[in-house]
């Protein structure tokens, strides 16, 4: 599983929440966090889209994006990553630091904690 960088994150948190986005709405739903201009959410959005994270469709004569990473799959990679990299865990994280989150509902946070527990402990580095 692809673990996006936290930008990246900050992107697809914006077209799982509404899709498909154009340029400038995501730029207008990513502003207040990463304080970018809109060439370099126009130059994310592009290398997003090399990597396979995105996809891009014409409506209405503008270039709209998608998310192609499945949301609660990236999550749990994200996570994981997080936990072993960062705080050198060898177990998962619980599945609690993520109550109380607007981004998962009770059903995703179920299949979340599920895919925590079930990740091979022999896998390699995300």
């Amino acid at each position: 599983m692809t673990v996006p960088s936290v930008t990246e994150l900050c992107v697809l948190k914006a077209l799982w929440k509404r899709q498909p986005l154009s340029t400038r709405e995501i730029h207008d739903a990513v502003a207040a966090e990463l304080d970018w201009t809109l060439s370099s959410t126009r130059k994310t959005v592009e290398r997003m889209l090399e990597k396979g994270m995105v996809s891009q469709a014409a409506a209405h004569g503008v270039q709209v994006y998608a998310p192609v990473l499945e949301k609660v799959g990236t999550l749990a990679a994200f996570a994981r990553d997080f936990g072993q990299r960062v705080m050198e865990l060898d177990a998962p994280l619980p599945v609690a630091m993520f109550t109380g989150s607007k981004l998962v509902d009770a059903t995703e946070l179920a299949e979340l904690e599920q895919m925590l527990q079930d990740w091979p402990a022999d896998e390699g580095q995300p």
